[in-house]
């Protein structure tokens, strides 16, 4: 399905992105494998993950090279890109994995805990857009494949930082898909949920039942099934989804929609508070979703 293309998968050493590099690289792209090999909190350095799956991609007969960038910086984005061309001659897709988590609750989290996660997560999503469309662009061909979360798409406990930048995502990925539909550049967005070193530090629900319910999703919800969606995104099968949004978990993919207007009251010469709370409310109250932690957001994937 991506025979003579060329991907950049970042935080591919591991996870959900080690699982989506294998299965591109076994469609027939070689890849640059991007992976500093840090902590789950993004702190220290190793070559090793990223130069195993590359190991692992050539013992199967495919074409890879690692890379040790972070998508933090622009430069090493930049890099990415120029090592991409230099090896391989090319370069078609951009798949952007690479996150890591600073969980803590608002009233606790550390202004160092904040940007860490925005460096990461969405000037790492800038970084790598910005460093492989003007390439796109010229050639006329691209595909685009954002990660976000149901943390930004719903919220969870515990998660501002993460939450907020994956949220950001989305509007990220829709306003770039806008912008290069008439270069046949597609730009879209998953939100994965898979048991990965990630997914240990959100909290267990203290309801009992809800928390193994949780359990048992999670050990049925694998880094390797994420992969099949991001290999067809990535494929020229694919040139007519752009700027959308799927969750996907274990055999399960949810398709997200954009924010709409939920109900509407208006009053001829505007407000004033009183009204607000005498008339406004009262009719947009009965429409109010109150946030709420939802660990079975998705009751439709079966238990068995």
């Amino acid at each position: 399905m991506l025979k003579d293309k060329v991907a950049i998968v970042t935080g591919a050493g591991r996870g959900v992105g080690k699982e989506i590099a294998k299965l591109m690289a076994a469609n027939g792209a070689k890849v640059v494998v991007n992976d500093p090999g840090v902590s789950g909190e993004g702190e220290g350095h190793d070559d090793g993950p990223a130069q195993e799956v590359v190991n692992e991609i050539k013992a199967a007969g495919g074409d890879a090279v690692a890379n040790f960038g972070s998508v933090a910086s622009f430069e090493d984005a930049t890099g990415m890109v120029k090592q991409a061309l230099d090896t391989f001659g090319g370069l078609h897709i951009m798949c952007n994995p690479a996150g890591i988590l600073r969980d803590r609750m608002f009233h606790k989290m550390s202004p160092d805990d904040w940007q860490e996660v925005v460096d990461v997560h969405l000037t790492g999503h800038f970084n790598m857009g910005r460093a492989c469309i003007n390439h796109f662009r010229e050639q006329e061909y691209g595909r685009i494949i954002n990660v976000s979360s149901t943390s930004g798409l719903i919220g969870q406990v515990g998660q501002t930082n993460y939450g907020a930048c994956k949220m950001g995502i989305i509007a990220l990925t829709r306003i770039m898909a806008l912008e290069s539909a008439s270069k046949n550049i597609t730009v879209n967005a998953i939100a994965p949920s898979a048991n990965t070193r990630m997914t240990q530090s959100v909290p267990t629900p203290k309801d009992p039942k809800a928390a193994e319910m949780r359990r048992i999703r999670m050990e049925r919800s694998k880094p390797e099934d994420i992969a099949p969606l991001c290999v067809w995104l990535a494929s020229e099968e694919a040139g007519d989804v752009t700027g959308q949004t799927f969750l996907q978990r274990a055999g399960e993919i949810t398709l997200f929609g954009v924010a709409e207007p939920i109900k509407t009251v208006h009053h001829h010469g505007g407000w004033t508070p009183q009204m607000i709370g005498e008339v406004a409310m009262p009719a947009l109250r009965t429409m109010f979703k109150p946030p709420k932690v939802t660990p079975n957001y998705f009751p439709s994937l079966p238990l068995d």
